[in-house]
């Protein structure tokens, strides 16, 4: 803020009357205010090159704040001077008692005024920044709200694609790009084992990672099909399960099947639940944190939209 010229003349009345004694104005108000020695101390035994008397305060103080002015650091020190004069009650300091309490009494009623314009001002930056980050996250909402109908877009033309080797490969890219938007970290096909085994895709969430496996085929899938996503986490860490996403559905005997392994690592995904999530009816990581917990309290593999949206009251 700008102090200006009331302040200066203010501060400099408080460096002129509130103390006599100049190694006093130094310790208990420069020193305080921030004004370094190095620009004070030479001043003190300046003289004046007409009388020939050292400078006086009154001489003084506009040198001081001057020379802190040129330092970029006036305002600071204006201010704290004035804060210092608002606060002063060692009067006996002074050469001049009244002028003193004249100048502690302005200090205390300009202080009082600077506060109240910089709690406006105050209150005026904190209104821009809520209309600030109200318009960012508008803007948010607006390129999510795109990005889902064209991802959908995407998904509901791919139910004519005649090339289901492409298909595939096509959602693939989708699910990326679904988990992308839903700030899920995402990890692109890889491989490892020397180049043995191929992961098609992956994501971590509440701090578990996933191993991916899409499918989009004419016949639901099978018992055999999610023998290779097994595989793929049974030689992963132990803090890795699998998300595997049947468009089409799978044969009646997979949940079944899936309970009975020891180990419970996988969850289903129907192609269904993917386009719920897609049409923005519910939030991805939401749904796939309500189907873990399924499979993890109750070992139920299969925990679709439909059921989710019941225990919400949704419909």
């Amino acid at each position: 803020m700008d102090l200006g010229v009331d302040a200066r003349r203010l501060a400099i009345e408080a460096i002129t009357t509130l103390v006599h004694l100049k190694n006093a104005l130094g310790e208990l108000i420069l020193k305080p205010a921030g004004v370094s020695q190095d620009i004070y101390r030479p001043l003190f035994h300046q003289r004046d090159s007409i009388s020939g008397y050292t400078l006086s305060k009154r001489q003084i103080a506009p040198l001081i704040l001057d020379a802190v002015e040129k330092n970029g650091d006036g305002a600071r020190v204006v201010r704290a001077v004035i804060e210092i004069a608002a606060n002063w009650n060692s009067f006996h300091l002074a050469d001049d008692e009244y002028a003193a309490r004249a100048t502690v009494q302005k200090a205390r009623e300009l202080l009082g005024t600077l506060e109240q314009m910089e709690a406006r001002e105050a209150a005026a930056r904190e209104q821009e920044r809520k209309a600030e980050i109200a318009r960012m996250q508008q803007e948010r909402v607006e390129l999510f709200e795109k990005h889902s109908s064209l991802l959908l877009m995407m998904f509901d033309s791919l139910q004519g694609e005649k090339d289901h080797q492409r298909r595939g490969y096509l959602l693939q890219d989708l699910v990326n790009r679904l988990f992308d938007l839903h700030q899920i970290p995402v990890v692109r096909p890889f491989t490892r084992n020397a180049k043995g085994e191929q992961i098609d895709g992956a994501f971590k969430l509440d701090g578990w990672h996933y191993l991916v496996e899409c499918r989009w085929r004419q016949r639901l899938a099978n018992i055999r099909d999610l023998d290779g996503l097994k595989g793929q986490i049974d030689r992963s860490g132990k803090q890795t399960m699998g998300l595997f996403l049947s468009i089409e559905g799978w044969s009646d005997n997979v949940p079944h099947l899936l309970k009975q392994n020891p180990e419970k690592s996988i969850v289903l995904m129907h192609g269904y639940d993917l386009r719920v999530a897609l049409d923005r009816r519910l939030d991805l990581s939401d749904l796939i944190s309500a189907m873990v917990a399924k499979l993890n309290l109750e070992a139920e593999p299969y925990h679709g939209v439909q059921a989710y949206m019941n225990e919400l009251g949704l419909q």
